[in-house]
């Protein structure tokens, strides 16, 4: 499995594609994806889906211009879909951006898992950001929204936000993954869950 990772937008959000043979996903495509269709171009890569980890705007804000040019799937969880098609829901009324996508295609929940060529992504339910918040794993590596961050969790102090359920959900579903997995959080750098174990505030 290949990755790549574009920093997109105002709030520096990590939008993923990731790719194995010339199968292609995106996950979070937050804003302007004129890179992303550059990349995907560029390399003959060919999306088959869209993920949003969570329906915050800075996440689902390049949804809509990406399922109109490649009329690829949209999934996100059924706890945030309403996010989808409400600035108030995704948080973007209150920043006077008006960010709204289309509705999902359908809906992940734990243990669904999205095919991208030979590879399997497994999807693991990951709440307390937002209540439909879900990481995405395969054999290495983690796309883990805003749950987990390096040395860091989260925000539970926006609307849907729970702090116990995100450290629950954090330690059951993420922590009990390989030492050696990557984490590719939604924002700033890569980590390990080794490294979260043993050094996160939140965690340890």
């Amino acid at each position: 499995m290949k990755y790549q990772r574009f920093i997109i937008g105002e709030i520096q959000t990590n939008c993923y594609l990731v790719y194995s043979d010339k199968a292609a996903g995106i996950i979070d495509p937050g804003g302007p994806v004129n890179v992303i269709i550059d990349f995907l171009e560029k390399h003959q890569l060919k999306p088959e889906w869209i993920v949003n980890t969570h329906g915050h705007f800075d996440h689902i804000a390049g949804n809509a211009e990406l399922v109109k040019h490649y009329g690829i799937p949209l999934y996100i969880h059924p706890a945030d879909r309403s996010m989808l098609i409400s600035a108030e829901d995704n948080l973007s009324r209150s920043l006077q951006q008006f960010v709204v996508s289309p509705d999902a295609t359908g809906t992940i929940v734990e243990g669904d898992e999205l095919v991208l060529g030979g590879e399997r992504f497994r999807v693991l339910e990951t709440p307390g950001h937002t209540p439909g918040g879900i990481s995405l794993y395969t054999q290495g590596m983690v796309f883990s929204g805003d749950a987990l961050f390096f040395e860091s969790i989260g925000r539970t102090d926006l609307p849907g936000g729970d702090y116990p359920t995100l450290v629950s959900a954090i330690q059951a579903k993420l922590l009990t993954l390989p030492d050696d997995t990557l984490v590719f959080p939604g924002h700033g750098p890569s980590t390990t869950i080794r490294h979260e174990r043993q050094n996160n505030p939140y965690l340890v």
